[in-house]
């Protein structure tokens, strides 16, 4: 039995009729801060912070029970495709055995 697991999402998110980084971060930067206010969940915008028309929106949570970890990640995928006016383009979950990554 483990100890514990670590769940992680990312979310691809893209938005081509963007044209500029103020617009991006006005239509992600409020869902990132939402996603954090409703779930137990650590929320990182993780890559494309320099492109207008695309974002890695990145989610991770803690527990010692797994079906809590993919129930919480399946609510935060849910929440970030209905929330945003940009197309989800990529999504990809990991969940792991706290030990897998302590030393």
């Amino acid at each position: 039995m483990s100890l514990g697991y670590i769940g992680s999402l990312t979310v691809r998110v893209e938005m081509p009729w963007v044209t500029n980084l103020k617009e991006k971060r006005a239509l992600v930067r409020p869902v990132v801060e939402r996603l954090k206010a409703r779930f137990p969940v650590t929320v990182a915008r993780l890559d494309g912070l320099n492109a207008h028309d695309w974002e890695i929106i990145g989610v991770v949570t803690v527990s010692n029970d797994r079906q809590w970890v993919e129930e919480t990640l399946q609510l935060a995928a849910d929440f970030i495709a209905a929330q945003g006016e940009y197309r989800v383009a990529q999504e990809e979950r990991g969940i792991v055995p706290i030990e897998d990554v302590m030393e």
